[in-house]
This record gives structure tokens, sequence and C-alpha cells, in this order.
């Protein structure tokens, strides 16, 4: 059915972010069409189809798009996001008041509906204690995440990117470029001011002292590791060393002047902030949102079912992207980014790429990551220095790289610390503090034992797990029950390697040394399943919580509860050991494309997020890459560049009625200027005064035979006479070179397309070499003294030699002269803009 026009009404709500946010696939696939009509009855026939289809609105879809629309200065691609959640949360769940939306447990049985609203179990698994899941929203996983953001290692001394396994460029440009572009937009360029104070510090300097002395065996040495932060200007050596413990949460410090910064980042702000400008763009010179001049839309509620792929000799290109709101289709220049969680992207490719040559790689080297979690409360005077007058704790979060040699293999983890104190005396609502301040949600129930002596600490594990593990991947359930659209699920075997149970174990023991450095030889308490038990300093505390599975009593998280899984669409340059290139582009198939952990060849120990941002802004930027920009002929100076419109100025109306206040406007649509018709004449002009003499060289097009518009030349700046309309200074003091072919209103010569308006026509008006609408033409205008002559594509077909003193000005110093493009009627594009002094 349609979508609806105005926000919907709730019982209780009026859903007016969705309606503004989102759009209908009916009204996304409506303004593709060329044969349709805009909401004021005009045509449509400058319609374009989506060239850029991305399949996911979760974490790494809305990255992509928001900055492929931001970058795209050109305005050359139309961006479509469907997504099979609905719109639910403005941000992350955790800058709001508390609703009830945290992710719920892992689970073995799929409940056949949305847990805690959203969350839905679409795979099997034969992992043990099950998996959370997938959030079907708008902004997926990242509405929920930790926000613990670290880069993967990569220095001369140890790297969590081997280019045996990653491509060279892509690490190349991680390291120069992306990573840092990724941290600005997440927020983990600089320490977050909410994580500080005394017991923070007191906590960091408590740690750092324990590495240098050994306590931590499994810990990278500090000075191995590189400065996430910039330091402060004449840091001591000791604190440029505690800085590299400082956690990398993904929460915006600071911004730009004049921008409010987030709180914790999730990709929906960004979604948000890009459709609406995309709207407010497309609303420019008409005064009502034009969907077919928006450039982003976003669709909800529309799963995508299968990829319409034509293989041929073992090479595909997708044609149609089918949902279950009915097909999409791809333009012959139409890229599909396949950008969903790991495990769906993965049976996505599956269910559409059979047949194409090594389509039985796809869903191979499945990784993800093992998590334990150790709980810990420690007295107030373990943390020896901190002033006993000090009462308001708070939080604090810390990062401990570690790895270790596991059978001749390097393997890495971290340590994700969270601690929390007494908080402020004044707070009457400590418990919604603590959720909007600990870096993650799941670690509330624990961060409540705190007291005003006694501080709680979580130690999360994270290591990473063994790429090509033959034992872990991904197939289509075949032998199994379609899922609730008729579509086989994936099936996801999952099991920890040889090398992976040594890197948990002595992931394990690295929070046991880390617990007794902050317990600084005071007796403490390990929280268990049945409470916290208190301990000596020199407790083994694997006796107390166990290295197992904590549904067995012990510290270990289930295998697939991290929401981590990575790899089984892994990028690399050999087509037969990888699934795609560097450039994120399925090796087999021309037009699809990969955003998220899926690429990743191997895990590392960090949450992909920032890995997965920085990759999809180098996607974006690949694409972006690819268009081509029309240069000038030689000796010629091009007034527009296809994105920059900053020399040119539209005319203004003043003390005129509404019916006729409006001038139009001139839009960037693909690289070209587009006029768009207002109520009343209009004139583009370009601020710097053209040489004496000259040739302009530029190119045009009409979409229907009735559009109007024209090339003035030659006079006076149009604010320069005091006119109410300013367009009527290049009327009444300049040259028009029409373009029109029905040559209103009366069909004479001299107002048809290459006259010169109202002084002279072409000499052969019924034979003029014009082609037919929705293919361009060039008008080359010599402009020498007061000779005209007008050249329509190659053949020269109007000349005119002005009599007049006061009109047709030479441009100089003293009075300078201009050029500018009309708007009229319709629609008509220009490119090319190019001008040559005599």
């Amino acid at each position: 059915m349609p979508t609806s026009k105005g926000p919907q009404r709730t019982e209780f709500t009026l859903d007016v972010l969705g309606r503004y946010i989102c759009n209908g696939l009916d009204e996304a696939l409506s303004s593709t069409r060329k044969d349709g009509q805009r909401p004021d009855g005009s045509p449509q026939n400058d319609a374009r189809p989506f060239d850029i289809i991305v399949i996911g609105g979760g974490s790494f879809g809305p990255v992509l798009a928001q900055h492929l629309f931001q970058s795209d200065k050109k305005h050359s691609h139309r961006i479509l996001v469907l997504d099979a959640g609905s719109f639910l949360l403005t941000e992350h769940v955790q800058n709001l008041p508390m609703l009830g939306l945290n992710p719920p447990g892992p689970t073995e049985v799929d409940p056949g509906v949305p847990r805690a609203e959203v969350w839905g179990l679409p795979w099997r698994s034969d992992v043990r204690f099950g998996y959370p899941g997938l959030a079907y929203c708008v902004g997926g996983r990242s509405v929920f995440f930790g926000g613990w953001s670290p880069r993967l290692l990569d220095t001369p001394a140890d790297t969590e990117m081997p280019r045996s396994l990653w491509p060279g460029a892509a690490v190349d440009a991680l390291n120069t470029r992306y990573f840092d572009e990724a941290s600005r937009v997440i927020g983990t360029d600089v320490t977050n001011d909410f994580i500080d104070g005394p017991m923070h510090r007191a906590l960091r300097r408590l740690l750092r002292e324990g590495i240098r002395a050994g306590r931590v065996p499994a810990a990278i040495p500090l000075a191995e590791l590189p400065l996430p932060i910039p330091a402060p200007p004449g840091a001591p050596a000791a604190l440029v060393q505690e800085l590299k413990l400082e956690a990398p949460l993904a929460v915006q410090g600071r911004t730009d002047p004049g921008l409010f910064a987030f709180n914790k980042f999730s990709s929906v702000p960004l979604l948000i902030k890009a459709t609406r400008l995309a709207s407010f763009e497309s609303q420019l010179g008409v005064g009502f949102p034009d969907d077919v001049k928006k450039r982003l839309m976003i669709v909800p509620r529309c799963r995508v079912v299968r990829l319409d792929t034509e293989v041929s000799n073992g090479m595909g290109r997708v044609t149609a992207v089918q949902t279950v709101q009915g097909p999409v289709p791809v333009p012959e220049n139409g890229k599909v980014i396949i950008a969903l969680g790991t495990i769906e992207s993965t049976r996505l490719a599956q269910l559409s790429f059979q047949g194409i040559t090594h389509s039985e790689l796809i869903g191979q080297n499945l990784m993800a990551h093992l998590r334990s979690n150790l709980t810990i409360r420690i007295p107030r005077r373990a943390l020896a220095g901190l002033n006993p007058a000090v009462r308001a704790l708070q939080a604090s979060a810390l990062f401990m790289k570690g790895r270790i040699t596991a059978k001749g293999l390097v393997r890495h983890f971290h340590l994700q610390i969270t601690a929390a104190g007494l908080d402020r005396p004044d707070t009457t609502d400590s418990e919604a503090e603590l959720f909007k301040k600990i870096p993650d949600i799941e670690m509330l129930d624990a961060m409540r034992r705190a007291n005003d002596d006694r501080i709680v600490i979580t130690l999360r594990g994270i290591g990473e797990m063994e790429p090509m593990n033959p034992d872990s991947h991904i197939s289509l359930a075949l032998d199994q029950p379609v899922d609730e659209v008729g579509v086989a699920r994936a099936f996801v075997r999952l099991n920890p390697s040889e090398r992976d149970l040594l890197l948990w174990d002595e992931m394990d023991k690295a929070s046991d040394d880390v617990a007794r450095v902050f317990a600084n030889g005071q007796d403490f308490e390990v929280l268990t399943p049945t409470g916290f038990v208190k301990v000596s300093p020199g407790a083994d505390l694997r006796q107390v919580v166990p290295y197992t599975d904590m549904a067995l009593g012990g510290r270990r998280d289930g295998l697939g509860t991290t929401h981590h899984e990575a790899g089984p669409l892994w990028m690399g340059t050999d087509p037969s050991t990888s699934v795609t290139d560097p450039n994120c582009r399925f090796h087999f198939v021309s037009n699809a494309y990969v955003a998220g952990p899926a690429l990743f060849p191997t895990v590392g120990s960090p949450n992909p997020m920032l890995t997965g941002v920085a990759l999809a802004h180098r996607l974006g930027d690949h694409f972006l890459a690819q268009s081509t920009m029309l240069g000038a002929d030689p000796g010629f100076t091009l007034l527009f560049d296809g994105m920059n419109t900053d020399k040119w100025r539209m005319s203004t109306i003043r003390n005129q009625p509404p019916e006729r206040s409006n001038p139009g406007a001139f839009v960037v649509v693909d690289g070209t200027l587009e006029s768009v018709s207002g109520n009343d004449l209009g004139l583009f002009w370009f601020t710097e005064p053209t040489p004496p003499d000259f040739i302009l060289k530029l190119e045009w097009l009409r979409w229907r035979e009735d559009d109007n518009s024209g090339v003035f030349l030659r006079f006076p700046a149009p604010n320069s006479k005091g006119y109410n309309n300013t367009a009527f200074v290049g009327v009444d003091f300049g040259f028009e070179v029409q373009i029109d072919q029905l040559a209103r209103d009366d069909g004479a010569p001299i107002h048809k397309t290459g006259a010169i308006y109202g002084f002279a026509g072409p000499v052969n008006p019924d034979t003029l070499p014009v082609h037919p609408p929705g293919q361009w033409n060039e008008f080359e205008i010599h402009a020498v003294g007061q000779r005209y002559t007008v050249f329509l594509n190659g053949q020269k077909i109007t000349e005119y030699v002005n009599p007049d003193p006061n009109r047709g000005l030479v441009s100089t110093p003293a009075a300078p002269s201009f050029i500018g493009l009309q708007t009229h009627t319709g629609r008509v594009a220009f490119r090319r803009i190019q001008l040559k002094g005599l």
C-alpha cells in the first residue's frame, strides 16, 4: 500500500521522526520514473535511478551512505539504503533515559518473535550457549555496542594486520588516513572528559607501575605501543606511558566550532543528518521536498532476500535486489553494497552468487572473539596516593593490550577495564549516571555494587580467534526449515582452535594478574555466581572463578556473544584465496561490494567498529574516484568544475507579490548545473568579469521539447541597476543566446534555439543541428567587438552585429560585464562551461 504522506499517529505517539527521516519503497522507486509527476504536477523527466544501493542500515551501511552523500560534491550518485528493521531510536540507547531496550542474553532456541522489541535470531548454530542475534532496527547493533573502539595494532614490532593476509594497499590506506578519519567520526581521537578524576588517574598509575614491574607478563610493554591520543605539551614520560592505557571509547568529547558533540557513537545520527540534508537540498528552487532530487533515501522494513545475478563464464553482475516489498532494479552503472551483519551478509552472498568462480570460498574464514569477565571489589585504601578527602570517585575506564605466542603464532588480546566508585554525593539518580557513563551497559549490575569504601572493577578480556580455521565457517542450512519469508537460513559453525584455547587461558591469567595489581597487596573480593567472595592478595583466582563457560559457573561468555563476527567475505589480492578484492568488491561479481567486518582477513582483538568505519569511508572514496571529470579544452578556463558554485550567484527578486517572487535556482546534479524554474525569470551569473573579447563554450541538455533557458552575455552586475528582479538587467543590457525549440510565443526564428533573442534568428531555423531531448548539445559563442557568432554542435547558425551602444557592453575594469544562465521554463542542464579571452 502507498506510504502515508504525513506522520502517522499511534495510540501514544506522532511519528514525525520516522516520516521525515525515512521513505517507503514506493516513494523511492517512484522518484526514479521519468514518466512520473512531482507533487506540483510538473514532469519528472529528469529522474535518475539509484546507482548506489546499500543493503543494511545498521552499523556500517549508514556510515558509507553518509560519507558518500556528503563527499560527493558533484552530486553524481543517488543512494538508497534498505534495512529490514524499523526506525527505533535517534541515537545510542545509552545516551537516552533507561528504556528497557538492553540487548538480551544469548539463546539456543529462537523464540520466533523479537526479544527486547527488536532482537531476532535469523541463523542456526553449533555454538553451545547461543547467540544474542541481530538488532532489527535502523542503526542495528551500533545502537547498543559498548563503545570500545581501539585500532588494530600495526607497528614495526607487531601487527594484527599481517600483509601476508591483508592487502598492503588497504593497510597503508588505513594507517595513513582512514584510521584517523574514523577516529574523528566516532569520537576516539581524544580522551573522554567524563572518564577522569582522582580515582581514574590513581587506577591508571597503578596499572602502569604494575606493567613496568613485570607483574602482568602478557601485557605488551607500553614503550612498544603507539600513543592513541595526543599527550599534553611537555608531558612527563610517565604520563605519556599512562596515556597509552586510556580507553578508546566512541564518545565525542569535542567537535568543530558551532557543532554539538554527540555522546556514545551510533550510526543513526549520521544517517539522520544526511537524510535531512538530502531533503532540504531537494527543495532548492521549488519550495517542497522533491523526491526526484533527493540523493539519499532510507527505506526501513524492507528486508532483502536475494540479489538477482546474471552469471556468465563464472563472472556475475547484479541486476536487481529482491526485497519483501518487491524488486529494486540495479541500473547499468549501479553498485550494490552488502552491509548487513557478518553472518547475514554471508548468507545473502551465498544465496545470490551461486555459479561464480570460487563461490565455495564464501563463508570460510569465520572468526569472532573470545571473551571473559572478571569482577572484583577492592578497598579504597588499595589506591595509594588517593586523597582521603576525595569522595566523588565516579567512573574509570582503562585499556590494556596483551599478546602471547601460541604454538609459534603471535596472538593478541586486550583487557577492557571498567571501574565505579562512590558517585557524586549530590546526585539523586546514581543508577542513571552510571548507565550513561559506563562503557558497557552489560556491566551495569556489577557497577551498582560500588559503595563509599569499595571500588568495583570489571576486567573484560577480548581475544582474537585464529584465521582460516576450517572448523569455523558459515553455510546455508538447506536441511533445516526456511525462515519466515521462505529463505534458507545460515548455519554457523564456530569452534576455537588449539591456539585459541591457549590464548583464552593466558588472557584469563592476565586478568587475574591485573586484579592483583589493583588490589595492591590488600585483601579484595571476587564476584562469583553466588556473590562476592573475599580472597587474599596471593589467591589463585582460577579456583574462585574458573576458566570455563559462565553457564557452568565460570567467567567465559559464549563464543557468539560479542557481536564481533568477522572474516567470511575477506579481502585479498589473490582471487583464488580470498572473496573480495582490496577495494571491497567481490572478485567475480562486477558490481557487488561489502562493507563491515565480513571483509577482515584477520579479526585482531579490537571491536570491529573503528576498522569497519574506516573501510566504509575508503570504499565511498573509491566510488568517488571513479567519477570522471570533464576538463577544459586547450586555452580555455572552466567556469564550473562540476562541484563548486562559489563564483556563481543567483539573481534576486524584491518588492514583488508572492506569485512573482521566486527566480528559481540552479542545483548541482551529476557534475552539471541544472536549472529549476521559479515563478519569474531568474539569472545565475558568474561573478568574475569576462575579457573584453572572448569565446564561450558550454554544453546543454533539455529533458523535454518545451524546456526553455538561455545563455546571457555582456550585461553589467545585476545588482547595479536597482531592479526589483535583477535578472532583467541581463535582458535589458545584455544579449541572450536562446534555448527553446518551440520559439515561444510566436514561433519566430528570433525566439528559437541559437537565436540572439529578439534580434537575430538562425539562418536555417527549420533544420537546426540540435539533438533530441535527453542528449547533450554544444554552444560555441564568439563575442568580438560587437559581432556575436553562435555555433551549435559545430555548425555556425547565427551571426549578429550590434548597433546599440547601450547594450552588450564590452567588459573593462571600470565597467565590467558578465555571463549568466537563465531559469525560465522546465529544466535545462549545463556542463563544461569554459571561457577563452581573445
